[in-house]
């Protein structure tokens, strides 16, 4: 019985220490038959053994180093999941959508809509009347450019946060009509969306002139101008190219794929959409006022009704609508390449 359990503990010792290879091991059943001892002593079954530590076994090699074999006695290696699409887009919306009209989260949406663009022209032209009032007593007074440019993109970054589960948190009418060329929106959807836009633009000016009276009128109401020393061309430009970069921020921040793959982009969303207006003010109030939204331009114009609200302001309305198709079209085809999808799709379907 000594000499039996020695043997074993000799064979179990050369086994694990890979001198044995694997051919040689004798089989289980052969053990136990080797006296009542083993059924004392049990000895379980040896692990499993990594592919790669039986590999080197076959060519009779020992584990080369500790990291091997330590895999030697490792669990069932694991298997990679196989790859797949972690995001997908949703399918494009309808271009009449009739159903809408029937459903209440529609109306609600042009309500958040319409307040979200009240309280955005509310802010945003107090703080321009209030600026030019204080720099005109003391022209180191008032927030200045930089201050104007904040109220700006601050208030954006609140109602698009307060408003993008809502309505989408469009608030401008270039921006919802970028979302209606991606087939992001309907075109339902998206008239109405203009109109409620426009709608509390013009109330939120009248709001202003309410409270603030001889100070509007004096200061401009806060309208869009294109400021002496700039050409209409200069002023359709900075227009088109401010409108570009605001809603080419838009469809990058609010990317499925993006969103898919980082959990908080979705919540983030709003930050950079209004640091993208933030932007934009720093560079173009100088020429026109800053409009890249045709209601915010609108609403001023509507309310202060002078001569020169009115002179130019076919550029507020043709300036954001072309940026607005040029990010579209930019983003949907050149970046997410829709039109080699689309072609690729074609080129399949006539070859089946």
């Amino acid at each position: 019985m000594h000499n039996n359990q020695h043997h074993i503990t000799f064979f179990l010792h050369f086994y694990y220490s890979g001198l044995l290879p694997l051919k040689t091991a004798p089989h289980r059943s052969s053990l136990n038959k080797t006296g009542p001892v083993l059924s004392c002593h049990h000895t379980p079954p040896p692990p499993s053994i990594h592919p790669s530590i039986r590999e080197e076994r076959e060519r009779g090699e020992r584990p080369h180093s500790a990291a091997a074999m330590a895999k030697e006695v490792s669990e069932e290696p694991e298997h990679a999941a196989p790859a797949h699409k972690d995001y997908s887009d949703p399918p494009p919306a309808p271009l009449f959508d009739m159903g809408e009209l029937r459903m209440w989260s529609f109306y609600r949406a042009l309500i958040a809509e319409f307040v979200a663009t009240l309280l955005f022209l509310y802010i945003t032209v107090a703080t321009v009347i209030g600026y030019k009032v204080q720099s005109a007593a003391d022209p180191c007074g008032g927030v200045g450019v930089l201050g104007i440019a904040w109220a700006f993109g601050g208030m954006i970054f609140v109602l698009v946060y307060c408003t993008a589960g809502i309505s989408g948190g469009h608030i401008n009418p270039a921006v919802t009509f970028g979302l209606l060329l991606a087939r992001k929106v309907s075109l339902l959807r998206a008239v109405m969306y203009i109109v409620a836009q426009c709608a509390g633009g013009i109330v939120g000016a009248g709001i202003v002139k309410g409270i603030m009276r001889d100070a509007y009128q004096a200061n401009g109401g806060g309208a869009n101008m294109v400021a002496s020393g700039f050409s209409r061309g200069t002023a359709l430009g900075a227009e088109i190219v401010g409108t570009f970069v605001l809603v080419y921020t838009v469809f990058s921040a609010t990317d499925p794929k993006r969103s898919a793959r980082d959990s908080h982009v979705p919540v983030l969303a709003p930050l950079p959409i209004g640091f993208a207006v933030f932007m934009v003010h720093l560079a173009t109030i100088p020429i026109t006022g800053t409009g890249i939204n045709p209601a915010r331009s609108l609403g001023a114009a509507v309310i202060y009704n002078k001569k020169a609200a009115w002179d130019n302001h076919w550029i507020f309305w043709v300036g954001p609508f072309v940026g607005a198709l040029a990010a579209a079209a930019y983003h949907q085809y050149i970046l997410r390449a829709a039109a080699i999808k689309a072609l690729g799709s074609f080129r399949s379907s006539r070859s089946n």
